[in-house]
């Protein structure tokens, strides 16, 4: 037994737990080796935060398991049935299809070879290509993937941070985790730091030959962390923009010869159009200067059987080869479609769809969608999935620039309102569908689309995640203060149910700050904070959180809001319980009660203060079971338990029986803790299945100490 744990194992096993799953099951599992450090140290001991602080605490561990052998048992039960994380990894989706009138590029594509194929000696394998906007960067890398797809039998991986929202693009965890979604991580494998996560791509990685393509990153910070380590894995990053400073071979992609040039247009277009307007061609060449997207839109205006330059006059020609285009569509389009576009720009949102840009122009829905359809025709727009759509940055930043001249100041304010107005009913309805009994939730609009049940509530707001974080900061730059801070609350479902904390970070920060600034010590200021916290904890940055949840608590404290209060105590008993401080937590959840307790009938939350005593004496006793105060913990757990089964909330109940499977365990009852664990395991359906495989793996300890 005493052999088993050995000091390379037991580290293994404490790097793997700090830097695992995260949701409810990866907490627990920390929480139970938290709880087992302390039993076998006699004191309590900090959470670790990095690896070095992981290999200290088992250096400290694992010399009092060769003075007990109790211990040492316990610590090998838990090692081998704690749930397995096997590091495999999928080929994956593939890259999106390359271009089909891919033209030239044979130095660029000559020096990704050269650095593809180059003797290893010690250096990472990867590139940076970058350029202005609209060059060709994207399509030369995709056309490079394609060419060697044979060199990475392991998968192709691609992520695009075009529309991935955040000051100044998105921040490297959440670079990772959409990365590692594309790798196969399940949710409720997904490590929530992003220490975690660079673990478990490395880990997936390993001894793999694969490709990984970052395309639109804006920094060497959102992709330094993915530099390979071993000679198989190949990193190719297009830069949104100007190059910057990344361990990779810089690569520029520069405009196309006019001879390349002409060779796309055919290629794109067909000879017969190009030669039909031979006399345009070289004005055409000219205004397009190279620049590939300028040159497809070209190519579909000789499609359609259009003049190659219309309403070309010297001297007004755009000298920005893709503003020249957005020009030219907008002169093509009607009026009243340009205006749309124009108007829908000035939302900021990364994607819209016809009801988004109905609100935008005043106009119906199906108008704003034919709108749509001829904008994509003329690449003002580009399609995406679900019909939605997208506008490249330069083509926006021209809009946008072009709205006010074209429709005055009155007009492009209020389209922007409209869209936030739009886009607030819309997450309104969701959040309300996803939690209908919710204090935290706002009630349904009465006007606007219902969904029918949480699932469709949850979907719909993830995929407007990104459009809501880009909308608190239009709102709060054209003081729609109000719009701002109810956008960002009506994402606490989505953070709640679905774990997306990466996606509704950006929008959770720009609206706290907003709060402060225009409506301190309010409720909303006090939910907003709370919701801050809650989020920056579930992403392990404690101290951050720690200060979101003091704001919470002031707020909520100073608006005289007792349930906010309490809830905002609660939450900071969560932070220092999952930290393992038990006794801080333990006060923590002493003081929320007592906060509780100053619910009196008729008060608000009155009706829901028997439910909010439960989870509080569900947390009271799980801190108790950290600090080794068993029997305690044992009556906490068990009357937590009665009232959820009173209640008839099979999930609470099941999460109280495991934690009380644990208690009961640690004091040595392993038939009680058994049964426990069977009544969980009945209550749970096939959608648990992280609970599912915890309660196998506590099973099998408490079978093994019998």
């Amino acid at each position: 037994m005493l052999e088993i744990v050995t000091a390379s194992a037991l580290t293994a096993f404490l790097t793997a737990v700090g830097n695992g799953a995260g949701g409810e099951m990866g907490k627990q599992l920390l929480l139970s080796t938290g709880a087992m450090a302390r039993r076998t140290l006699g004191r309590e001991t900090p959470l670790p935060t990095d690896p070095e602080q992981w290999q200290a605490l088992a250096a400290q561990l694992h010399p009092r398991l060769g003075q007990d052998q109790r211990q040492a048992g316990d610590w090998d039960l838990l090692m081998r049935s704690a749930p397995g994380v096997t590091a495999t990894l999928p080929r994956g989706p593939g890259l999106p299809p390359p271009t089909r009138d891919f033209t030239d590029r044979e130095q660029v594509l000559k020096r990704l070879r050269r650095e593809l194929t180059r003797p290893a000696a010690g250096r990472p394998r990867a590139a940076l290509l970058y350029g202005p906007p609209g060059i060709g960067t994207s399509a030369v890398a995709l056309h490079w993937g394609a060419l060697r797809a044979g060199s990475f039998p392991d998968g192709r991986f691609h992520v695009d941070l075009r529309d991935v929202t955040g000051a100044g693009g998105p921040e490297p965890a959440a670079v990772l985790l959409l990365l590692l979604r594309q790798m196969g991580v399940e949710p409720g494998r997904m490590p929530p730091t992003e220490a975690g996560r660079r673990l478990l791509y490395r880990q997936l990685i390993a001894d793999r030959k694969v490709l990984v393509l970052i395309d639109h990153a804006s920094s060497a910070a959102q992709v330094r962390g993915l530099v390979p380590s071993t000679p198989g894995v190949f990193l190719l990053v297009v830069a949104s923009g100007p190059p910057f400073a990344l361990e990779a071979e810089r690569i520029p992609v520069p405009p196309l010869g006019d001879r390349d040039a002409l060779k796309l247009l055919r290629k794109a277009a067909g000879r017969e159009q190009v030669a039909r307007a031979r006399a345009q061609v070289p004005g055409l060449l000219e205004d397009c200067a190279g620049n590939a997207f300028a040159l497809r839109a070209a190519a579909m205006r000789l499609l359609a059987g259009e003049p190659a330059l219309p309403g070309r006059t010297a001297g007004t020609p755009e000298r920005n080869p893709v503003r020249g285009m957005a020009q030219d569509a907008c002169r093509r389009l009607p009026p009243e479609t340009a205006r749309l576009c124009r108007l829908t720009a000035l939302s900021g949102l990364p994607d819209v769809d016809a009801q988004l840009a109905a609100a935008a122009a005043d106009v119906g829905q199906e108008a704003a969608a034919r709108m749509l359809a001829d904008a994509t025709d003329v690449h003002l727009l580009e399609p995406l999935p679900d019909q939605r759509y997208r506008i490249r940055p330069e083509v926006r930043r021209y809009l946008v620039q072009t709205a006010g001249p074209e429709h005055g100041i009155a007009d492009c304010s209020a389209a922007v309102a409209r869209v936030l107005d739009a886009l607030l009913n819309r997450v309104l309805h969701a959040a309300h569908a996803a939690l209908p009994q919710s204090w935290r939730t706002e009630p349904a609009p009465e006007r606007g689309v219902a969904y029918p049940d949480g699932a469709a509530g949850v979907a719909v707001l993830a995929a407007e995640a990104g459009n809501v974080a880009a909308a608190v900061a239009v709102a709060v730059e054209h003081q729609h203060v109000t719009t701002a801070l109810r956008l960002a609350r009506a994402l606490w479902p989505l953070q709640l149910k679905a774990g997306h904390w990466d996606e509704v970070l950006p929008a959770l920060r720009a609206a706290a700050g907003c709060a402060d600034e225009h409506r301190p010590d309010t409720r909303m200021a006090g939910a907003l904070h709370f919701q801050l916290g809650h989020c920056l904890g579930e992403l392990g940055r404690w101290e951050e959180a720690d200060r979101a949840a003091h704001a919470a608590v002031a707020c909520e404290r100073a608006a005289g809001h007792v349930r906010g209060e309490a809830s905002s105590v609660e939450l900071l008993g969560l932070l220092s319980l999952n930290r393992w401080r038990y006794e801080a937590a333990y006060e923590w959840f002493v003081g929320a009660e007592r906060v509780y307790g100053r619910i009196t009938t008729g008060q608000e939350g009155a009706d829901d203060l028997p439910r909010a005593s439960a989870l509080v004496k569900r947390h009271q006793g799980r801190a108790l079971r950290g600090m080794g105060r068993l029997e305690e913990s044992r009556v906490l757990l068990e009357d937590a338990r009665d009232f959820f089964t009173r209640e008839g909330e099979a999930y609470n109940r099941a999460r109280a029986l495991t934690d009380l499977a644990e208690t009961l365990h640690e004091a040595g009852d392993d038939d009680a803790a058994l049964t426990a664990v069977a009544e969980a395991g009945r209550l749970l359906g096939p959608e648990a299945a992280p609970h599912l495989r915890y309660l196998a793996g506590l099973r099998t300890r408490c079978e093994q100490a019998r």
